[in-house]
């Protein structure tokens, strides 16, 4: 089995840090694929450093979701920046703050669904299988 960690980190206006993937015409909040021997909290933590240049603080875990045809668990925790201001990288060609009501079009379907639960009452932690 498969585990994701992915990252909602929000500005002083509550509005949703994404960044624009490099092989895909997508935007994503940052994560990905949890390292062996790695936890899921320090996954977000690296994968927020690799893809938006910012060292991050986690604040608590928001979602828990299983994505059946893949077999993988993804975590999504709610995070703030402690060092750094977001920038592009190698993994991502772009960065920005967007409200969680008016995402682009073509963020991950899935992120997006993801966001939007978070967004309708974001002081509780949701299960949801995918």
């Amino acid at each position: 089995m498969m585990i994701g960690a992915f990252s909602i980190i929000l500005d002083d206006e509550n509005r949703v840090l994404l960044c624009k993937r490099r092989d895909k015409d997508l935007w994503n909040l940052p994560g990905g694929r949890v390292e062996q021997d790695e936890s899921p909290w320090a996954a977000a933590v690296r994968e927020a450093q690799e893809e938006m240049n910012v060292v991050i603080t986690i604040e608590r875990l928001v979602g828990v979701y299983f994505k059946q045809e893949q077999g993988e668990i993804v975590f999504q925790f709610l995070a703030r920046i402690e060092h750094g201001t977001p920038s592009k990288s190698e993994e991502s060609k772009e960065t920005a703050y967007f409200d969680m009501n008016a995402l682009p079009e073509n963020t991950a379907p899935r992120q997006k669904e993801r966001i939007t639960l978070f967004s309708e009452n974001p002081n509780i932690m949701r299960t949801l299988n995918q």
